[in-house]
């Protein structure tokens, strides 16, 4: 491609027409006025000047053409550098170009006139292109790009690119969580056509609905067989709630699909306090009772009378008391006798 392609696109060009313009003024910067657009005019579905991008369809097996414009504003040649790029969905939802992970994508069926073309000053250059859609190829949406860089800066057109036949338009919402102050989910494209998705959501809860919102356009251009993954804002959401959130997403062409996820909503902080103060009030009032009770025990001691000692009886043994009886008795009877026998006694 490259002396002998580059002197065939040269021809081509003159043959199409290297349209000179007007001189300008200087630019800021020598090379960054450069720009990529659609042919006017051209391609199978004609348009006006200013087409935004290509839009081209055909059925397996066909050969489709356009023309794309390169335009050197400035004072010095450029040379530019084209190439076919696939295009795809980040995973935040937004519209990007690369490399085909397979290398047999739309990007492979983009066959450029050549890939570097010198364009002179102050000139524009058209470059046609084919489309060769293969005899296998399933019918549908298959969005390509058209990539040119020169002066260190890049720009892109895009290929809307569709295949004749049976189509089929089908989104589905997934993933649905609630993190925080947002509501995440997750947009899957299980169809054959490029769509812009709606969302509603609903939230109900104990005490009644506490989020409505009708269904809304999103900002994402979902292309066939992606998933992206979104966030919907929820700041005014209850503080104390049992919620269901449920999330409907719809798109021309398309059935709706619904799914939602529960959450109940708990001011942990408040809990947490309340329950440090209950925990606390309740340790003082264990506190207080029992220091009451040990002051009344305490002064209960202080009020009783003071216990004097009390003589204890020693205990005299019976044998002995009755032997002592029983001598004195002896003693006594023994005088009486004395005393009767007197005189008698004495005479003996």
């Amino acid at each position: 491609m490259h002396h002998a392609h580059r002197l065939a696109v040269v021809c081509l060009l003159a043959l199409t027409g290297l349209v000179g313009l007007p001189a300008a003024g200087a630019a800021a910067d020598e090379g960054d006025g450069w720009s990529l657009a659609p042919s006017s005019g051209s391609g199978g579905r004609a348009a006006g000047d200013g087409r935004p991008a290509f839009y081209m369809e055909g059925g397996p097996g066909t050969v489709l053409q356009d023309t794309v414009t390169v335009t050197n504003p400035d004072s010095k040649p450029l040379t530019v550098r084209l190439r076919a790029a696939e295009a795809y969905n980040e995973e935040d939802g937004s519209f990007a170009v690369g490399e085909s992970r397979d290398g047999r994508g739309p990007q492979s069926w983009l066959s450029l006139a050549d890939d570097e073309v010198r364009i002179p000053p102050r000139t524009r250059a058209e470059i046609p292109f084919t489309v060769a859609v293969p005899g296998g190829a399933t019918p549908g949406d298959h969005p390509a790009a058209l990539i040119a860089e020169a002066a260190g800066r890049k720009a892109g057109v895009r290929v809307h690119l569709r295949v004749s036949g049976p189509s089929l338009s089908a989104v589905t919402v997934e993933d649905v969580t609630i993190d925080g102050d947002s509501i995440s989910y997750a947009l899957v494209n299980r169809g054959n056509t490029v769509l812009t998705p709606k969302l509603a959501v609903h939230a109900e809860g104990l005490f009644g609905e506490v989020l409505d919102r009708a269904a809304r356009p999103l900002d994402v251009e979902l292309l066939p067989g992606r998933k992206v993954s979104l966030r919907e804002p929820w700041s005014e959401r209850p503080a104390f709630d049992a919620v269901r959130v449920e999330l409907t997403v719809s798109a021309e062409g398309a059935a709706q699909d619904s799914a939602g996820a529960d959450i109940r909503l708990v001011p942990w902080t408040g809990v947490l306090g309340g329950a440090a103060l209950a925990a606390g009030c309740t340790a003082l009032a264990v506190f207080t009772v029992r220091r009451r009770r040990a002051i009344a025990g305490f002064a209960a001691e202080l009020q009783q009378p003071e216990e004097r000692p009390v003589p204890v009886p020693v205990p005299v043994s019976a044998g002995a008391g009755v032997s002592g009886n029983r001598g004195d008795s002896a003693g006594s009877a023994d005088s009486a006798d004395s005393a009767q026998q007197g005189p008698q006694g004495r005479g003996k």
